[in-house]
């Protein structure tokens, strides 16, 4: 595949020890210290506060990343089609549900099932933005971000218009834990258009390549500590290198064949 070119508009992060795009960048340049105390989970302010004490954490930590990256980019979120790209979904939720089914069926709880569905986070988003504009929900384990980012990009250039990306993992709980792994909670966003505009703030050649022979892209170790374990932390080489602004070559994995070969530069 020929690389075709995206422009990066906006930018969303969120871990306990990145909370939030700017002061995310700052500490992944290394330009200051990550919080020594992990962040308190974010609060959406998009949802109403009945609907925000009982989103799970999967849906808190999607909707800070979507707001922050449309917010970047100043692009009104009910204008943007989206993908939603999780490895597991709300893994706390399907553990909390397999319980009660286990111990005491009677009890299962309606609101927990609807947000145990893997686009819920892409649910809550439509509703609490007002967009109705067409959302995918995406999994393919370890090839998630791969396959999210990949959809992302084909939508963009095959309708001629902004989309968002929007990626997560939270922590595995109970018995699924010890089968889907993944530790602490993670969430990054981006809005990618097919033309360059005034928003533009990083220009990104991508192809398909052969994955044979090629080398995944690593982060310096004091960045990739502070995902470790999360099933989404191999998203983490490219929001390093927007962070950084410097040229750099990405391989993401998407299969055991093929991989996504990204070539970020300055816009």
């Amino acid at each position: 595949m020929s690389p075709a070119t995206l422009w990066v508009e906006g930018i969303g992060l969120w871990a306990p020890r990145l909370p939030g795009w700017e002061a995310g960048a700052r500490i992944l340049r290394g330009e200051e210290a990550a919080p020594a105390s992990p962040a308190p989970r974010p609060a959406p302010q998009l949802l109403a506060p009945t609907e925000r004490r009982r989103a799970p954490d999967t849906v808190a930590i999607a909707l800070e990343v979507a707001a922050q990256a449309c917010a970047h980019a100043t692009r009104d979120p009910k204008t943007l089609p989206s993908v939603f790209a999780s490895t597991y979904g709300d893994l706390a939720v399907a553990d909390s549900i397999c319980e009660t089914i286990a111990r005491s069926p009677e009890l299962t709880s309606p609101t927990k099932f609807h947000n145990s569905v893997h686009n819920a986070a892409a649910g809550y988003w439509a509703i609490a933005t007002g967009c109705q504009e067409a959302y995918s929900a995406v999994a393919a384990q370890q090839f998630t971000f791969a396959e999210g980012l990949l959809s992302a990009a084909a939508q963009a250039l095959a309708d001629l218009r902004p989309m968002l990306l929007v990626a997560y993992d939270i922590e595995g709980r109970g018995p699924l834990g010890t089968l889907s792994r993944s530790k602490g909670a993670f969430a990054c966003a981006l809005v990618l258009a097919p033309e360059r505009t005034a928003r533009a703030r990083s220009r990104l050649a991508i192809g398909i390549v052969e994955s044979e022979g090629a080398q995944e892209a690593t982060v310096h170790e004091a960045n990739a500590a502070l995902i470790a374990g999360n099933a989404m932390s191999c998203a983490l080489p490219l929001f390093e290198a927007l962070a950084r602004g410097a040229p750099r070559r990405i391989v993401q994995r998407l299969s055991g064949q093929l991989a996504l070969s990204l070539e970020l530069t300055r816009s």
